[in-house]
């Protein structure tokens, strides 16, 4: 069972990366809170990994905290609920704002995450409300002036998580843009819009 990947990072993408180990390449599905946190493409890095084996099925999940991953395996551990759509979540919500949703029952935030309906959130909640503990705590969003290249990236990314494109435009348009804004940090700054909106 691997637990931890420590490598350098050959490629990556919204939903994966993968990492060279000794000559071997391993692709990790990654939410997009991780995918915000790698670095550039030939740096090293270390990943949380669940390794997820079903029959016929192998698949590594890496995370760049202990407390996502955590957070992946308990969601998992719940009826209805699995490893894509775990990753899904935790792409909408990073995992403090997920835990703060959970604890305050906000229905409304859980069920704007594509693939989450009622039911789901509130089994979610029902499971996870007392077992976590995770800090509430809550990053500033970023601001400045001008859409950058990085906008259709953006937007191909967030209708591949299952929002509707009118809908992730829309978020993308109301973000104040950076002349060189990260990918990465564009998609997590719209899911925040997301959420709130």
């Amino acid at each position: 069972m691997i637990a931890l990947l420590t490598g350098t990072i050959s490629s990556k993408a919204p939903d994966h990366c993968v990492i060279d180990v000794g000559g071997v390449g391993y692709k990790v599905l990654v939410s997009l809170t991780t995918f915000g946190s790698l670095p550039e493409v030939g740096s090293t890095l270390s990943l949380q990994i669940h390794t997820y084996v079903r029959e016929d099925q192998l698949e590594l999940f890496g995370f760049s905290s202990p407390e996502e991953r955590e957070l992946f395996q308990r969601l998992i551990s719940i009826s209805g609920v699995g490893p894509k759509m775990a990753l899904g979540v935790l792409s909408g919500l990073p995992p403090q704002e997920l835990a703060q949703a959970i604890g305050n029952e906000d229905h409304v935030r859980l069920t704007r995450i594509p693939g989450v309906g009622r039911k789901t959130a509130d089994r979610i909640i029902v499971e996870l409300k007392d077992r976590l503990k995770l800090s509430t705590g809550h990053g500033p969003a970023a601001a400045t002036s001008k859409i950058s290249g990085c906008f259709d990236q953006a937007l191909s990314a967030l209708v591949n998580l299952g929002y509707p494109r009118q809908v992730a435009e829309g978020a993308l348009r109301r973000l104040d843009w950076p002349k060189d804004w990260p990918l990465e940090e564009a998609i997590r700054c719209a899911l925040k819009e997301l959420c709130r909106s």
